[in-house]
């Protein structure tokens, strides 16, 4: 087999000190190179990383594709790993990872890895968070889009491999957690959808809660996660009622 095309993988982080050091020790030690960019950490997250051996830069915070693509002009791999403090790469995952990018024939620009979310302790086998995730990619000509929140990555051509091993993923630490990241996610949006000119209604965003939850619980199956899923139907359903009513009540600011 041909040698492993340079990897570099990057992380965005912010005070990430309880979930950071079982990320980096997925990583560290078989990535090329693994960068830290860190926007006022106050937790210990920074020498955790520096521990691990990570290479750590610090700076602001402008917002996450910004901050994307900050940590994106960091890194000197072939081929990058974006991922998150809250992830974690199996051994599986780091074979296959290995044997594509050792492939003398490989052709495409960006590899996604099924997403194996924790909720509640175990994980969800359907829905929205399962969704395969393009987080491997070449990094000429790549960058990430302008939105506030959920950034898209743009690349000059894009041709996907599928993996079949999965990326671990402990979003929330608690319930609580989980409610206030969609929350913040949800306002983030409403903002952006304000400054294009869009305007929300209460009557919108009561529909969007009912259709986003049967999208979810019912033609997403995730009424076969049982109560986990249906607590997580609710949730993006609330997420969607927020995002939609935060925008009607920036009307009056």
């Amino acid at each position: 087999m041909s040698a492993r095309r340079r990897l570099s993988v990057f992380l965005i982080v912010k005070n990430e000190a309880d979930r950071i050091d079982d990320c980096l020790a997925s990583v560290c030690g078989w990535a090329d190179q693994v960068v830290v960019l860190d926007s006022g950490s106050t937790d210990g997250t920074v020498e955790i990383a520096r521990h691990r051996g990570a290479t750590v830069h610090q700076t602001d915070w402008p917002g996450f594709s910004a901050q994307r693509n900050r940590a994106l002009g960091l890194v000197d791999g072939e081929w990058v790993l974006s991922i998150d403090a809250d992830e974690r790469l199996t051994p599986a995952l780091r074979d296959e990872i290995d044997a594509a990018l050792s492939d003398p024939a490989l052709d495409a620009t960006l590899i996604k890895m099924p997403w194996r979310t924790y909720f509640c302790g175990r994980p969800l086998r359907f829905g929205r968070y399962t969704s395969p995730q393009g987080k491997l990619f070449r990094r000429e000509g790549a960058r990430y889009s302008t939105r506030p929140v959920h950034e898209q990555l743009l690349l000059p051509e894009r041709r996907v491999l599928n993996l079949k091993s999965p990326l671990d993923h402990y979003s929330w630490r608690s319930y609580a957690h989980a409610q206030e990241k969609h929350l913040q996610y949800a306002v983030l949006l409403a903002r952006h959808k304000h400054a294009q000119g869009e305007r929300g209604s209460l009557a919108y965003a009561s529909v969007r809660f009912f259709t986003d939850f049967l999208q979810q619980y019912v033609f997403r199956l995730g009424l076969l996660d049982g109560w986990r899923g249906f607590l997580m139907a609710v949730m993006l359903g609330q997420y969607a009622f927020h995002k939609y009513a935060a925008l009607r009540s920036m009307r009056e600011q």
